[in-house]
């Protein structure tokens, strides 16, 4: 079928080319786009019939769609823009340059148009730029058959009918009825009948993360939104928040791994623009690294009485950075799914201080038997085994012990100053254990070790 489809491009057979794009959906159309270069993005395209044009444009890379709006014809430009939902809408603009937003804008209808620029018009990423205006409301004192009439007439409209929202004369929410209430009643009833007067609902101002996390917890398909005075604004739906979510949760994951947040797909990002975003950590962790190297010859003495030392140095450092990654990816989850808060911060530490003390002394244990054991067998690590096996246990005690503090901490300090947590990266914590764990390890050694290796 590929090979087909790639021979009546070559062709330029756009009539064939049509039908056979017919069979597909629209996921596979988008998936077809993906693997073809810009020029032949819009040939295929521009076959395509209306409808299925409009269900492939829904599931193409944010670069893929804005490259063929740019190149379409401006009738068949606004076609496109029209048939998004308000929300996917402003989600497609409000990363574009201004410049490029308002030629897009200017090509829907005046009452789109207006639609989109108040979307746009809330704050950078909170509920208002989540939400879609395609929903269905109704009035208490309206009948049940007077409600599925509503529903039958506009429901079509509507991004989802699975809750029906009441208002008020003044538009104030008062109420969310799922549809099959309507359902199973006589059709004389009135919504005030069967309305409880209860509902949840997000602020137009609070942000992305409010809108996840109430999702999440209330199991919902879609949540109204309200301004200050509850009026209804409109619905955000599942559909964007397991978008929303999954960016938040790719974004996370790239800054724990120590580089700032690709805005694209790793496929779809430029070369320079991938070394960009990966350079300046790198940078920043290497001079972090630099000091461990300062640190290190401030103890070149010690190492030069005792090579052995040098041995478990790795061993002791690595086992901090890796205690501090791990609790700094658990806090730094925790408080994305809000299963803890700042105000939790001293039961953090209690917990994280028990946990680094056991971590710590299991891997001590560990490397004191590894040094036991060795000494039975060979003579590698000299007379004094017993007091560098004694050194080993304590400065994995603490350094682990330190590591996971910092792990802990830190994420909870970004957040008091309003920064990502997820900032405070694994590598980043690595960097901070190193050059405290190097001053530990030698410390605990010179306090065991004066008057025999050192």
């Amino acid at each position: 079928m590929w090979n087909s489809i790639d021979e009546l491009i070559r062709m330029r057979d756009n009539k064939k080319l049509s039908e056979v794009l017919r069979t597909f959906s629209g996921f596979e159309v988008a998936d077809l786009l993906a693997n073809k270069s810009e020029e032949r993005q819009l040939q295929i395209f521009m076959a395509l019939p209306v409808d299925l044009a409009f269900e492939a444009f829904d599931f193409l890379s944010p670069k893929t769609q804005r490259y063929l709006l740019q190149s379409l014809p401006s009738s068949q430009a606004a076609y496109l823009l029209k048939s998004l939902s308000p929300d996917d809408r402003t989600a497609f603009l409000e990363d574009l340059p201004r410049e490029t937003i308002d030629a897009f804008v200017k090509l829907l209808p005046a009452n789109e148009r207006l639609l989109t620029l108040k979307l746009l018009g809330y704050p950078e990423e909170s509920i208002g730029r989540l939400m879609t205006t395609d929903y269905i409301a109704v009035m208490r004192n309206w009948t049940v058959e007077k409600v599925l009439d509503h529903i039958k007439a506009y429901g079509h409209d509507s991004e989802t009918i699975d809750y029906i929202y009441v208002v008020d004369e003044a538009g104030k929410l008062i109420d969310d009825i799922k549809l099959k209430e309507f359902l199973f009643v006589p059709r004389s009833f009135h919504v005030r009948d069967i309305s409880k007067g209860k509902f949840i609902a997000l602020s137009v101002t609070e942000d992305e993360e409010t809108a996840i996390n109430a999702f999440r917890v209330h199991n919902r398909s879609a949540l109204p939104v309200i301004d200050e005075d509850g009026i209804l604004l409109g619905i955000v739906t599942i559909d964007d928040i397991l978008r929303l979510s999954d960016e938040e949760a790719t974004e996370d994951i790239q800054k724990i791994g120590g580089m700032e947040a690709l805005d694209e797909p790793y496929m779809q990002v430029s070369f320079p623009e991938l070394i960009k975003k990966r350079a300046g950590w790198l940078v920043i962790l290497f001079l972090g690294e630099m000091m461990t190297a300062t640190a290190l010859g401030y103890f070149e003495g010690e190492i030069a009485k005792a090579v052995v030392l040098a041995l478990f140095l790795p061993l002791v450092i690595s086992s901090g950075g890796n205690a501090g990654s791990q609790a700094a990816t658990l806090i730094v989850r925790a408080l994305a799914l809000e299963e803890v808060k700042l105000r939790d911060w001293w039961k953090i530490v209690k917990r994280e201080f028990a946990a680094g003390l056991v971590l710590g002394l299991i891997l001590g244990l560990i490397g004191f038997l590894r040094v036991v054991l060795w000494s039975q067998f060979s003579n590698i690590y000299g007379e004094h085994w017993f007091l560098l096996g004694l050194t080993i246990y304590f400065s994995l005690m603490g350094v682990v012990l330190w590591g996971t503090l910092a792990g802990s901490i830190l994420p909870l300090i970004l957040r008091y100053f309003r920064i990502d947590p997820a900032t405070s990266s694994a590598p980043f914590i690595a960097t901070m254990v190193d050059v405290v764990g190097l001053i530990i390890y030698f410390c605990v050694a010179i306090l065991i070790l004066s008057g025999t290796l050192l």
